[in-house]
């Protein structure tokens, strides 16, 4: 049965408290960087809450997002620790590792590195969650915002407490579904350079016991109310859903989807297509997922399972009329496998290969980043210490030369261990294999070291 609690490792919520020392009165106006010039409202802290105040003289705003003669297609999620944690040194390094190339970027509204936006009704406390856009912005990303999760008195709990454990397993109750729209429009006016949201994060909290399936019907009546006011705010702003999790069984179930990488999970399917039906509207579809089964890992390897990628995302198009397909999540490793670094992005290399052939618009990599350094795998820069990581590379050259929209072209390998991928300027190759490959890829003899990755020109 799917659980909210199932990727709880990987998403655990920065629980931030709000010491009761704090000064009476500590105006952020300065720091809140995306505030309108239109003498909107400000935040500021009072004892632990927020107070509505207004400001004396307009705060900065920030830069428009870079002009971009193609969707990037990749980017990451900020999680609870990020770039805007880090020493400076080190944050400079992860700004260029982020802006070499512009990006998607996107950070969710609570949780993850933010705390509770609006800690009681109509008191709002924007401080993190402008931290974090102002990063964003920095590092020249084209910012995205998931709306999700909700605050505490929006799901039965007590206003002006925070309880974290239950941030990511509770949903907004029906009665509180307008007051959740009404968070949303306020951050959309907190934020007038953002364009792009993402309605809440796996279903989490509409998972029915009852009727062991996702309650969709609940989810999608909260949906509408989100797309119709964000549109009220600005007819401009992109919005989709339903962003469920799509699971799999090596030995599954009956399912209208199936494949040597497993049977997908038909509630899931199930789910989506009630969303299509009921939907007010959408400006792009959203779902997450790992190429891993619930009961066998990757099936039938750890390359191949990555098709699953591909298979559903051309579901999702025919289910859609072609909707733009977004993966918010991808996942690709086993608990424990034990993978080196190098296989790791490997296997990630074949999985954003499938994501681009298959058409998808959007893929979002959930950033792994720790507090501490140390080893932290599939990270895009090393904790504490700086410099860039291997998934970071990968990211950076398939946003540069895979961005939505490029023509992508099948490239013929003399060895099925080798993997390739096209566009009319730029090929990537990656080998499979733990050990040294030698073929002829796109006309060119070329060998490859155990699980390397390896960009060459066109034509040249």
């Amino acid at each position: 049965m799917p659980t909210d609690g199932r990727h709880a490792r990987r998403r655990s919520p920065w629980p931030i408290a709000l010491g009761a020392g704090i000064l009476a009165v500590v105006l952020v106006a300065g720091i809140m960087v995306y505030a309108s010039l239109r003498g909107q409202a400000r935040s500021v802290f009072k004892g632990g809450d927020v107070a509505t105040v207004v400001p004396t003289e307009p705060a900065p705003e920030l830069e428009e997002p870079p002009a971009l003669d193609n969707w990037p297609r990749w980017g990451i999620t900020h999680t609870q620790y990020s770039a805007d944690n880090e020493p400076q040194q080190v944050a400079d390094q992860a700004r260029g590792v982020l802006g070499r190339v512009p990006m998607l970027q996107n950070q969710h509204i609570m949780g993850w590195g933010v705390g509770n936006p609006e800690p009681s009704p109509g008191q709002y406390n924007f401080r993190d969650l402008d931290r974090r856009l102002k990063f964003m912005a920095s590092s020249r990303a084209v910012p995205v915002i998931t709306l999700c999760c909700a605050p505490d008195w929006m799901k039965g709990g007590q206003a002006g407490r925070t309880d974290w454990n239950k941030n990511h397993t509770v949903a907004p109750k029906r009665e509180h579904f307008d007051d959740f729209a009404e968070l949303a429009v306020r951050v959309a006016r907190q934020y007038p350079t953002v364009k792009h949201y993402m309605v809440w994060n796996e279903f989490k909290g509409f998972w029915d016991p009852s009727t062991n399936r996702w309650d969709a019907e609940a989810y999608t009546e909260m949906y509408n109310k989100v797309y119709t006011a964000l549109k009220k705010v600005d007819k401009n702003i992109k919005i989709g859903g339903p962003y469920v999790p799509i699971e799999s069984n090596a030995r599954g179930g009956p399912s209208e989807l199936s494949g040597p990488w497993g049977t997908i999970d038909q509630r899931a399917l199930d789910a989506i297509e009630y969303w299509l039906a009921h939907k007010k509207g959408a400006d792009f579809i959203v779902v997450d997922g790992a190429s891993m089964t619930n009961d066998r890992g990757n099936v039938p390897n750890d390359f191949a399972a990555q098709a699953k990628f591909g298979a559903i995302t051309t579901w999702l198009r025919q289910k859609s009329d072609d909707l733009p397909v977004w993966w918010a999540e991808w996942y690709v490793e086993p608990e424990n496998s034990g993978w080196t670094e190098a296989k790791r992005t490997a296997v990630q290399a074949t999985a954003l290969m499938e994501f681009a052939r298959s058409g998808v618009t959007t893929a979002l990599y959930w950033n792994p980043q720790l507090k501490d350094a140390g080893e932290c795998t599939g990270c895009l820069w090393a904790p504490k210490v700086g410099g860039e990581m291997p998934m970071a590379g990968l990211l950076s050259g398939f946003t540069k030369w895979f961005p939505s929209g490029v023509r992508v072209e099948q490239v013929n390998t003399s060895d099925a261990k080798v993997k390739a991928l096209a566009q009319e300027r730029q090929v990537v190759m990656v080998n499979t294999s733990d050990r040294d490959v030698t073929a002829t890829v796109d006309g060119r003899r070329v060998t490859l070291r155990p699980y390397e990755i390896k960009w060459s020109g066109r034509g040249t």
